[in-house]
């Protein structure tokens, strides 16, 4: 099975399962024993056949219309967020979006200047959360992560958010309100690679986090999507003590997989 069509198929069914039936007006009884709502309930809300819905959710070949996503979208009450997700992963383009050219993954030298010259924390992220910049004050609020990683050619690799959170026992102490935090990120890197879910390099990190952190692998499966957003960040630094950041999360015009992620001390 195609993985784009296998991953459109658990979508669908974990969004139509967190639907409450009494919200759209379906009886709910003794002798419903579907989890939110049947496969014809969503069908008959979005005005299609109950069998090519369900052929959708068992991740079958079959092509989908852009009118029917809509309709699917509406029927499902789906955000924006998760909008965009379902379109990627039907192969769709939704007329309604906004155009996202992802770039490569070169990071611009006057970017990487405009970070080190920041005094709060700065850093930025590509397009698997690898850390591929950042500067001391960064070093500092990240000690025992960042602080640890050399800029050397002979490394393995950059240093990795999710690597970070999911795999180190650092952050479970550090980051505040662990669990909460991790789910909200696993929703948002969800969301963020939608355009390639079918990436080689993307699935083997999947794998990795899955195999290595049982909570990541019980977010992933939940298919939560979520637009990376920013707020305050609360942190339980080793030497300061407790912290917080107000975050801000921007993308470079031509380049938007990029990620530049700034933290203001409250």
């Amino acid at each position: 099975m195609d993985a784009r069509r296998k991953e459109l198929g658990e979508f669908l069914q974990a969004m139509r399962q967190r639907c409450a039936p009494a919200a759209y007006g379906f009886p709910v009884g003794n002798r419903r024993r579907t989890q939110g709502l049947r496969r014809e309930e969503v069908a008959q809300l979005a005005d299609i056949s109950a069998t090519w819905y369900t052929w959708m959710e068992q991740g079958r070949d079959v092509r989908v219309s852009a009118d029917v996503l809509d309709r699917l979208a509406s029927a499902l009450r789906l955000t924006i967020t998760e909008r965009a997700y379902l379109f990627e992963m039907a192969g769709r383009h939704d007329p309604n979006a906004p155009q996202n050219d992802a770039g490569d993954e070169s990071l611009p030298e006057t970017l990487v200047e405009l970070v080190e010259g920041f005094l709060f924390p700065a850093y930025i992220m590509g397009r698997y959360w690898d850390v591929l910049a950042w500067n001391p004050a960064a070093s500092d609020l990240f000690t025992g992560w960042l602080d640890q990683v050399q800029h050397t050619e002979d490394k393995p690799g950059p240093p990795n958010l999710l690597r970070f959170v999911f795999l180190s026992p650092l952050a479970r102490d550090f980051v505040d309100d662990w669990e909460a935090r991790a789910r909200r990120i696993c929703a948002e890197f969800r969301a963020d690679c939608r355009s390639h879910m079918e990436d080689a390099t993307l699935q083997r990190l999947i794998d990795e986090l899955s195999q290595g952190s049982p909570e990541f692998m019980r977010f992933w499966k939940q298919h939560d999507v979520l637009e990376r957003q920013g707020g305050l960040r609360g942190f339980h630094h080793p030497i300061r003590g407790w912290v917080t950041y107000r975050q801000f999360t921007l993308h470079p015009v031509e380049q938007e997989h990029l990620k530049l992620v700034l933290l203001k001390q409250v």
